[in-house]
C-alpha cells in the first residue's frame, strides 16, 4: 500500500535500511517508537522539508524516513543525530536516543536485563554454550549466526548488541556476586572458528580474575551430575526475593514460587560441589587454551 504526500503509510521498499523492526507485541516499545516518530515528523514539517529531502540530507532513503515517522522502524543512534542536525532541533531529537536505547532490544531480553541489573547474586549453569554474560561479541555473533531458521543480519546485530549491553553487570557498584558453572564441552567446542574460540577462553580467564566472579568447570568425566536437565539460573535481590529458571522444568519459564526455587537452588548447589573449584577451573581453562 502507498499514499502520496507526507503520509506515514508507505510500502516495504527499503526495509533493509538501517534501523530495527518494531515488535507489534511489545506495547511499551511500540508507544516509545511511535512518540519519537511523531516528534521527528513535527520537526521535519516545521523545517519545511519533505521526507525525501530529509532522507537525502542524512544519506538515507525516503522510505526509511516514513517508516521511522510512522513508528514502524526503530532508528539507530546515528539516525537520531543526523535528523537532529538536519532539522535544526538543537539536540532535542538526539536526546531521544536514551528513550530508544532499551526498546531497540527484544522485550524478553529487556526484561532479563532489568532482573540482572537489580540482582545482588546470580548463579548459572551453562550446558550447551558459554553463558551470555561471559560471551565475547564475536562468539555471540557466531552463535546467533548459527540459529535455524536463520536470523537476518540486522537481527543478529540487534541481538549481539543486547547481549553485550547486559555485560555492564560486571562493572556495577556495589558488585553483585556472580557464579557460573560451565560444562567442559562448552570450552572445547570451536564455535565461530579457532580464533573466536581462543578469544572466548581468554575472556573467561579475564573475568575469572574479578573478585566477585567465580567460574567453575564441570568435567565430562564426572560420574555424578546434578544438571542433566539442562541450563539453570537463579537471581537473588536485595529484598530477599528471587527468580529462577530451569530448562525443561516449570515450562522453562522464570519462577518465583519458593517451592520451585528451592529445587533449582538445590541443583545449582550440588553442581557447584560436583564441579572443579574456581582455582582448578582456571587451570583447566588455561590447559585447554594451551592445547591450541
Amino acid at each position: 500500500m502507498s499514499m502520496v504526500g507526507d503520509s506515514t503509510e508507505r510500502g516495504d521498499v527499503g526495509a533493509d535500511e538501517p534501523g530495527w523492526e518494531v515488535d507489534p507485541e511489545d506495547e511499551s516499545g511500540v508507544a516509545v517508537v511511535a512518540a519519537v516518530g511523531r516528534q521527528i515528523k513535527a520537526w521535519r514539517e516545521a523545517a519545511g522539508m519533505r521526507a525525501c529531502e530529509l532522507g537525502a540530507a542524512m544519506g538515507y532513503g525516503e522510505d526509511l524516513v516514513y517508516k521511522v515517522e510512522g513508528g514502524r522502524r526503530i532508528p539507530r543512534p546515528e539516525f537520531m543525530d543526523g535528523v537532529d542536525r538536519a532539522v535544526g532541533a538543537g539536540g532535542k531529537l538526539a536526546a531521544m536516543k536514551s528513550d530508544l536505547a532499551e526498546v531497540r532490544y527484544p522485550k524478553k531480553i529487556r526484561e532479563l536485563a532489568k532482573l540482572e541489573a537489580a540482582a545482588v547474586e546470580l548463579s548459572a549453569y551453562g550446558s550447551h554454550n558459554i553463558h551470555g554474560l561471559l560471551q565475547t561479541e564475536e562468539y555471540a555473533r557466531a552463535l546467533f549466526g548459527m540459529r535455524r531458521p536463520a536470523f537476518s543480519q540486522d537481527e543478529v546485530e540487534r541481538l549481539v548488541a543486547a547481549r553485550v549491553a547486559r555485560q555492564s553487570i560486571f562493572g556495577r557498584s556495589p558488585a553483585p556476586e556472580l557464579s557460573f558453572v560451565q560444562e567442559e564441552v562448552t570450552l572445547r567446542r570451536h564455535l565461530g572458528g579457532r580464533m573466536v574460540w581462543r578469544r572466548q577462553l581468554e575472556r573467561l580467564l579475564e573475568v575469572s580474575e574479578l573478585r566477585h566472579v567465580e567460574i567453575q568447570v564441570m568435567p565430562t568425566s564426572r560420574d555424578e551430575h546434578a544438571g542433566m536437565g539442562g541450563e539453570m539460573q537463579v537471581l537473588k535481590f536485595r529484598d530477599g526475593s528471587a527468580v529462577g529458571r530451569s530448562e525443561g522444568d516449570f515450562g522453562s519459564r522464570p519462577v518465583s514460587d519458593p517451592k520451585h526455587l528451592r529445587i533449582i537452588e538445590l541443583r545449582c548447589g550440588i553442581l557447584r560441589a560436583q564441579a572443579l573449584n574456581p582455582r582448578e577451573s582456571r587451570a583447566f581453562i588455561e590447559q585447554v587454551l594451551g592445547e591450541t
